[in-house]
């Protein structure tokens, strides 16, 4: 299908794209967040250990992040709309499938296998396109986005409570897989958009048609054949492999806070009923957070990785005081502090990626970053149930998050550091040159 702008219009059917990106957000990540729900409804059915069915999520969660670079390469190759409405498809035939309920393993191979592609081929694009539609509020985007996580993680926790309870977890699973198949009308909202550096590179194509043979084969080589491929050598980026790291620390600390605030609770002496709703201030003050930064960072008031920098260091603050919280009051104000930061850096983080290796290669640098953030996602909650268990105290997971955010924030620093002196080399290398006599006789002319 052929493209139907030539530039990022910054609004119009952008905003069209933003709301399907934020309804499948809703519908993938949303789901993944909940699906502990269905976590003792299997083990008992199966009468499996806690370890045994907890692999569904980590396979789900697992193929989600290493089929991010598979996602990316697809768009690049096809479009972002075919991706999606593929992702689509196999989300539901996860869920669908996942109803049969044969044994543990088909389990693993479709709730879990299936349903984690489904997501990765629906959320990869979905963020990719957003950030192809806008420039200059390309923050703002990102941030609404990226907020239908948070929306649609409020009510359906309760919903698919109430679905379980009416038709069990079977055929709670077949009726989300239905309501999925909403991922595929979403992609087909997602239409096509040329890529800038793509008409760039036509754009040279013509100047060399009056050019000498030379300037032609240069030229040629930077053709949009050249944005076709997945580029595997942005790992040899430093600005990349700098955010990378970045990432992958990010990465072990996002994941701790969830998995030990609800047993730091209990430690604390505080009621079940009290506990929960942690976890739904935890919700709502990150969708603020979201809003809020986006909001901000479409003013471009601040840089985007300074305003990246500032939202990761307080986060740092916030985990580091959480743990001084002895009561449930004062564990609901920590909370959400860390909650609101949280979702500003949700909003901002994908917008520097973009910022850091520039439209033409932002495909592909969303799937290797994604893979290679995952690395930190799988290390970071068992380093920090390793400390809490030589501790003994659910207090430590928080310190161990707190301080490698702090270090991740310094990778962010050097980072900023690195493309502050490139963009002066890229100014001194441009200055113009004191211009020169034509000819050699006005020059005489003028030592005389």
């Amino acid at each position: 299908m052929q493209a139907k702008k030539s530039n990022p219009p910054d609004g119009g059917y952008g905003w069209v794209v933003v709301v399907s990106a934020f309804l499948v957000m809703g519908l993938t990540t949303a789901v993944l967040k909940t699906f502990g729900l269905f976590f003792v409804e299997i083990q008992q059915h199966f009468d499996e250990l806690a370890s045994t069915t907890s692999w569904i999520t980590s396979v789900t969660i697992a193929v989600f992040h290493l089929g991010a670079p598979v996602a990316s390469s697809l768009c690049v190759r096809y479009s972002h709309r075919a991706v999606v409405i593929t992702g689509g498809l196999l989300a539901f035939s996860g869920m669908a499938l996942g109803f049969l309920g044969f044994s543990m393993i088909w389990m693993y191979a479709t709730t879990g296998f299936l349903q984690g592609l489904g997501i990765s081929f629906s959320w990869t694009p979905a963020i990719s396109i957003v950030s192809h539609y806008f420039s200059k509020k390309r923050a703002l985007a990102n941030a609404v986005a990226s907020a239908g996580e948070c929306a649609f993680a409020f009510p359906f926790g309760p919903f698919f409570q109430w679905l379980i309870s009416q038709y069990g977890w079977k055929g709670t699973l077949l009726i989300i897989g239905g309501i999925q198949l909403n991922i595929c009308v979403c992609g087909v909202l997602m239409r096509p958009l040329a890529s800038s550096s793509l008409l760039e590179g036509r754009h040279s194509e013509t100047e060399t048609s009056s050019g000498n043979s030379s300037s032609r084969t240069q030229k040629e080589d930077r053709s949009p054949t050249e944005h076709k491929t997945f580029n595997w050598m942005l790992v040899k980026q430093p600005q990349f492999v700098l955010y990378a790291i970045f990432g992958i620390l990010a990465a072990m600390s996002f994941f701790v806070p969830p998995l030990f605030l609800v047993p730091l609770s209990y430690s604390l002496g505080i009621d079940e009923s009290w506990t929960a709703s942690l976890l739904s201030i935890l919700a709502v003050v990150d969708f603020a957070g979201r809003l809020l930064c986006g909001w901000y960072a479409n003013l471009h008031v601040t840089k985007s990785v300074h305003l990246l920098t500032m939202t990761i260091t307080l986060i740092s603050t916030s985990l580091m005081l959480l743990p001084l919280a002895n009561n449930y009051l004062s564990l609901a104000i920590f909370t959400g502090f860390y909650g609101f930061f949280f979702g500003t850096t949700v909003a901002v983080h994908i917008t520097v990626l973009a910022d850091v290796v520039g439209m033409p290669d932002f495909d592909s640098a969303l799937g290797l970053f994604m893979f290679i953030r995952s690395t930190g996602g799988f290390v970071g909650p068992p380093l920090a149930g390793l400390i809490v268990d030589m501790v003994g105290d659910y207090r430590a997971g928080f310190y161990m998050a707190g301080a490698t955010l702090f270090l991740s924030a310094g990778f962010l620093v050097i980072l900023d550091q690195l493309q502050q002196s490139k963009a002066r080399g890229s100014q001194t290398n441009t200055k113009p040159e004191k211009p020169t006599l034509p000819y050699p006789s006005l020059h005489l002319l003028k030592l005389q």
